[in-house]
């Protein structure tokens, strides 16, 4: 028992030190906002959004091949090879960000921030196991929602906030975030429960009996399709506008994600839909990265992306443990879910990112030149057009 609580506890500290090393992506779009050549600004966002849901999947597929042909060890050994490389690549090649904000960390703001968070999380997670009427779930949300309205008094009163409210009120931060949100709700549940649902056997009545490589393999179409779309986003939005892009995307995703639901009993229905939802997904996450950005001035770009990925991944923990709990509801005799448990699940997936496409009509409509614009204002001029006159 000593052992195992040591080895929990590592896993505690390492999964920590991940999540430090995860501020990458915002202070990413900021060195971007900052350097790049205005016209390539809202290109290079695209790309690197749509590779956090291509990293995601990515990860899924390697994940066989790496587990069979070298052993569970190099699940971990591979990633901190990459991201070694990684850190020693950006000491040589990324520029430093001109851009600085004076102030300091609040650190009170900073507590009731990560204590909501962890509450939250740890309830959704564990409420399948534990049962959603169970004390400690509803305890863990509870707490979770009094700390929430304690870190926004404490936001609004602090000399430097954490995360300026008067900025997350914004028409084009809080819409997106809720696009996110219902977004990220469908991506992660797909690739939490898909790998299980290809690796039922057939004699279940549905699955495919599939290896953990055959598995990832399957949702190869989605990483793919994630990637292609990442690179063509930037210039789709251009001509038809970033909001549209959104609600098409998070409307295809969703057309996919019924398909999972309703047609599922052959491997290419399981390519066909993965690559609809890929697709979809990808043209939202890459539109939804831009316009956090050009909503709000140069210095609280990292902010602002990296609220709107937190909000992604609650979205996830979301859709996981409402998932879990329709698949887990019914069991086979021989101890698998009932096929009618993964309909339920995928058709809620759907029906979240057909929500998404819904509350993408309400972000403010901003043609692909007025993105590139707000992307290009310089931060005083921009600020002033953000804040509403008094």
């Amino acid at each position: 028992l000593a052992a195992l609580a040591t080895s929990i506890g590592v896993l505690i500290i390492a999964r920590v030190i991940q999540g430090v090393g995860g501020g990458v992506l915002p202070l990413a779009f900021g060195i971007i906002r900052d350097e790049f050549p205005h016209h390539k600004v809202g290109g290079a966002v695209s790309v690197v959004s749509s590779l956090l849901a291509v990293g995601f999947g990515a990860g899924i597929v390697l994940a066989g091949p790496i587990v069979s042909g070298l052993g569970y060890h190099w699940l971990f050994w591979a990633p901190f090879i990459v991201t070694s490389v990684a850190a020693v690549a950006a000491v040589v090649f990324v520029p430093e960000s001109p851009v600085r904000t004076p102030g300091r960390i609040s650190v009170l703001p900073a507590v009731l921030l990560s204590g909501w968070l962890v509450a939250l999380l740890l309830a959704l997670s564990e409420a399948p196991k534990w049962g959603w009427g169970d004390a400690r779930t509803v305890g863990l949300l509870v707490l979770a929602a009094a700390l929430v309205v304690g870190w926004i008094q404490v936001e609004q009163r602090a000399a430097v906030p954490l995360i300026d409210m008067r900025m997350m009120r914004l028409p084009g931060v809080w819409t997106t975030n809720l696009v996110a949100l219902l977004v990220g709700v469908g991506m992660y549940a797909n690739f939490a429960f898909m790998p299980q649902f290809n690796q039922t056997p057939s004699s279940a009545g549905y699955g495919f009996g599939a290896s953990v490589t055959e598995s990832g393999l399957l949702l190869l179409p989605s990483a793919v399709a994630t990637f292609i779309t990442g690179l063509i986003a930037a210039s789709i939005a251009r001509r038809v506008g970033p909001k549209a892009v959104v609600v098409f995307g998070s409307a295809l995703g969703a057309v996919g994600m019924f398909m999972v639901a309703f047609a599922h009993d052959d491997k290419w229905e399981i390519y066909v839909s993965n690559g609809i939802v890929g697709t979809g997904i990808g043209l939202a996450f890459a539109c939804l990265a831009g316009l956090i950005v050009a909503a709000v001035p140069p210095e609280q770009t990292g902010v602002a992306s990296g609220m709107n990925a937190n909000i992604r991944t609650i979205g996830g923990s979301i859709g996981t443990a409402v998932v879990a709990s329709i698949v887990t509801a019914n069991f086979l005799p021989d101890g698998f879910p009932r096929e009618v448990g993964y309909t339920a699940g995928f058709a809620v997936l759907g029906g979240a990112l057909v929500l998404a496409a819904i509350a993408g009509m309400a972000i403010p409509t901003m043609s692909g030149d007025e993105l590139e614009a707000r992307l290009e204002m310089e931060p005083a001029a921009q600020e002033a057009e953000l804040v509403p006159a008094t």
